[in-house]
């Protein structure tokens, strides 16, 4: 009897063992389906990462931008307040002289040795 005896405490172990085995399992699997919305649901620290991205490269664009429409609205002012801004826009990219007045253009020693001008 002493063999049934010990094949039932042995059979009792490998039960207790699967169990305990089991439940880790169990508690495992738990952790990583309460871990998933965390990493890689809707909201999760992955997706908030690449939002945080985004919004910084957003942020430098929109500050170039900004900078840029400063000196635009600064030009506007200048040109709707008075000629002399007209006069040096003329001047300056369009070429242009008034009937009155004579152009001299100085280049320098530097610029007609190389053959380049800086227009």
């Amino acid at each position: 009897m002493r063999s049934a005896s010990a094949a039932d405490h042995n059979a009792a172990r490998l039960v207790a063992h699967i169990r305990s085995q089991g439940l880790t399992w169990v508690l495992a699997a738990a952790i990583v389906l309460l871990q998933y919305p965390l990493w890689l649901g809707e909201g999760g620290w992955l997706k908030v990462r690449e939002s945080a991205h985004r919004i910084d490269t957003q942020q430098a664009l929109n500050q170039r931008l900004q900078t840029r429409n400063a000196g635009l609205l600064a030009e506007l002012g200048d040109l709707k307040q008075g000629r002399d801004a007209i006069e040096e826009r003329a001047r300056n990219e369009l070429g242009m002289i008034a009937p009155d007045e004579w152009f001299v253009r100085v280049v320098s020693a530097h610029t007609v040795q190389s053959g380049k001008t800086n227009e």
